[in-house]
C-alpha cells in the first residue's frame, strides 16, 4: 500500500513538472491588413477598377451620344422609324448594361479568389511558423467573430509573424 502511495505521488510529481503548452495568438485583422501582398493586391485591383470605370464611362458617353443622335433623328422621322430607333436604343442600352455587369462580376470573382488564396496562404504560413518556433497552439484573435476576447500582450506574436510573412513575400518577389 505504501508503495502504491509513493508511486502515485511520484507520478503526480512527474505530471506537474511537465512543460506547459506553448501558446500564443495573432491578431488576424492586423496580420492580413498589414501583409504586403494584401496591400499589393489592393493596389492591383484599384488599378483594374479604375481602368474598368474609364471604359464604362467611355461606353456610357458613346451610348448617350447615340441616344442624342437617335432622338434628333426621331424628331423628324415617321412613327414607324421612331419605333425602330426606340427599339435599337433600348437594345443598345441593354447590351451596355449587360457588358458592365459581366465585367463587374468578373472583377469581383477574381478579387474574391485572390483574397481567399491570400487568407489560405497566411493560415498555412502561421501553421509553419508555429511548427518552426515550437508553438503548441497559435490562436487567432478577430474583432468580428469573438473566438478570443483577451490575450496578454506578451503572448501576441502578430508583429513577429507579420515580419516573417512579409520577408517571405519579399524574397518571393
Amino acid at each position: 500500500m505504501k508503495k502504491l502511495i509513493v508511486l502515485a505521488i511520484a507520478a503526480l510529481g512527474l505530471y506537474s513538472c511537465q512543460e506547459s503548452a506553448k501558446i500564443a495568438f495573432v491578431d488576424n485583422s492586423e496580420l492580413i491588413n498589414e501583409y504586403q501582398e494584401k496591400k499589393d493586391l489592393e493596389g492591383k485591383f484599384t488599378t483594374i477598377i479604375d481602368g474598368f470605370n474609364k471604359r464604362k464611362d467611355s461606353m456610357q458617353q458613346m451610348f448617350n451620344l447615340e441616344l442624342k443622335q437617335a432622338q434628333e433623328t426621331a424628331a423628324k422621322a415617321s412613327p414607324k422609324k421612331q419605333q425602330e430607333l426606340s427599339v435599337k436604343i433600348q437594345q443598345l442600352g441593354e447590351r451596355l448594361d449587360q457588358q458592365i455587369k459581366i465585367e463587374q462580376n468578373r472583377i469581383s470573382e477574381e478579387s474574391r479568389t485572390q483574397n481567399d488564396s491570400l487568407v489560405s496562404s497566411v493560415k498555412k504560413f502561421v501553421a509553419e511558423y508555429g511548427e518552426t518556433n515550437g508553438y503548441d497552439y497559435i490562436l487567432g484573435k478577430n474583432e468580428f467573430t469573438g473566438n478570443m476576447y483577451y490575450g496578454k500582450e506578451k503572448h501576441d506574436i502578430t508583429k513577429a509573424v507579420l515580419e516573417a510573412l512579409n520577408k517571405k513575400y519579399a524574397d518571393k518577389k
